[in-house]
């Protein structure tokens, strides 16, 4: 295995290690990473039986510059931050935990000790890096073999490696879908078993873990087995709300779960864009609550995108996602979702085209995307209709937009030149007549120039009896 640590920071790791006689691991995500030929990682644990803290700072003062060592004393860990690499030194250790707590007691201990705290059995292969074994694989639960066949699996009975820190659980389905591997059937079964236990993390770490998840490669593979095992229902009970189906009168509505999650896959397909996938993953959010059958038509969801962008904020909140400009894309394009869907399947005229510049602005191209990520019909020819649709739409935005300039609009009259012209102080008729020619603008009754806005400015101001100062 020597030929996976060519880096040359390793042999210094190495050098280090045996002047001051301990053993010294590379251990984890690295070893792992670097069997399945994934993209090599910049961060590397190493884990020694003896002070890791000593070791990191004699390996800095060997490095090339000199690097800065980050101590964490509380945790018995140092980092060292060289050009790319992030180390991270600790010593082997074991833990014992507490039922109400992830945060274990730690006590100093072998490299067998550490192994068997580890999380799945592909993250507890170590490499050695002391000289007489430099590169020898220490796999004491048969990782490799796991890693071959594509399972995740704990080392150790699955009920307490879940119920120690249950921040593991999170950590299975999101290795599951980044990698592509299957939860091994014990392991999963133990998940829904221990589901309840999330409740001792906090928000902020189990969204680490989504957000790793929403990322992945085919986001929901990871959503149907936080589904399956129940622990989706620990922290998102919303989207949970959105599965299964109702029949009334012979009519039955789609699964808007798995629709959402169809539409979550042809979204990922073409951007790696967290917050536009979040988008994907609320746009139906509220089709529960505003659910309704209706006699001689069916099932209908009548305001669901103005309600659902009421939920986002709730959600994000709740969720400790970011309030700020981040969640307000995602309120956007939840609230515009079915505009471009509506326009394509009219004629459509300039003056709509037009608006939806105007209330979209500069993410007018990410919510095309979303509506065409949103035609998960299995019917070919609707869906090679409304793409045909969608791109005379895209066509007519551009068309629009070159002779309009309505993107990121800003009025050809401001609020102060109202006020001058007509000897008036901020109040109601200034924000009246700015809307006026707004709507004048989007509805193509006048071009979007300064001339034109401000000749009708005075037409308008006749007819409310104001008089230019």
């Amino acid at each position: 295995m020597k030929e996976h640590l060519q880096h040359k920071v390793f042999a210094c790791i190495s050098e280090c290690a045996d002047e001051m006689g301990v053993e010294t691991y590379v251990i984890g995500g690295y070893v792992r990473d670097v069997i399945l030929q994934r993209k090599e990682p910049k961060d590397i644990d190493i884990v020694c039986v003896g002070s890791g803290i000593d070791l990191a700072k004699k390996v800095a003062q060997k490095l090339h510059g000199r690097p800065q060592v980050q101590v964490f004393k509380n945790f018995g860990t140092a980092m060292v931050l060289h050009k790319d690499l992030e180390l991270e030194f600790v010593g082997a250790r074991k833990e014992s935990y507490r039922k109400e707590s992830r945060k274990p007691i730690v006590e100093d201990g072998t490299l067998e000790d550490d192994q068997n705290r580890r999380d799945f059995t592909i993250n507890a292969m170590a490499l050695c890096l002391n000289a007489d074994r430099f590169g020898e694989l220490v796999d004491p639960f048969d990782g490799m073999a796991d890693l071959e066949k594509g399972i995740i699996k704990t080392p150790l009975n699955p009920d307490v490696t879940y119920s120690d820190d249950p921040l593991r659980m999170m950590r299975a389905v999101r290795f599951a879908t980044q990698l592509d591997f299957t939860i091994e059937e014990e392991s999963l079964l133990a998940l829904e078993r221990n589901s309840k236990r999330l409740e001792i993390i906090s928000k902020e770490r189990i969204i680490d873990e989504l957000n790793k998840i929403i990322l992945a490669k085919n986001p929901s593979k990871g959503f149907k087995l936080l589904f399956r095992t129940k622990l989706l229902h620990q922290f998102f009970p919303e989207f949970v709300e959105l599965h299964g189906v109702d029949v009334l009168d012979g009519k039955r509505h789609k699964d808007n779960f798995f629709h959402t999650l169809e539409v979550l896959e042809n979204l990922s397909r073409h951007t790696d864009n967290l917050w536009l996938r979040w988008a994907a993953l609320l746009h139906d959010i509220a089709k529960p609550p505003t659910k309704r059958f209706e006699d001689g038509h069916g099932w209908t969801f009548h305001g669901h995108e103005f309600l659902g962008s009421k939920m986002v904020p709730k959600i994000f909140k709740r969720l400790k996602l970011p309030l700020n400009d981040k969640m307000k894309y995602v309120q956007k394009l939840v609230l515009l979702h079915l505009r471009p869907i509506i326009l394509s399947k009219d004629t459509v005229s300039d003056s709509a085209i037009r608006r939806l510049l105007f209330d979209a602005g500069d993410d007018i191209d990410d919510l095309m995307l979303l509506c065409e990520a949103d035609i998960t019909s299995k019917n070919e020819l609707k869906v090679k209709r409304y793409l045909n649709n969608f791109n005379i739409v895209r066509q007519k935005l551009k068309d629009v937009e070159e002779r309009d300039n309505i993107r990121n609009w800003q009025p050809p009259i401001s609020g102060e030149h109202i006020m001058n012209t007509f000897n008036l102080s901020p109040c109601k008729t200034v924000g009246d007549i700015k809307n006026l020619i707004r709507e004048a603008i989007l509805d193509g009754l006048i071009p979007n120039d300064y001339e034109a806005a401000h000749t009708y400015m005075l037409e308008k101001a006749k007819e409310m009896d104001l008089h230019i100062r």
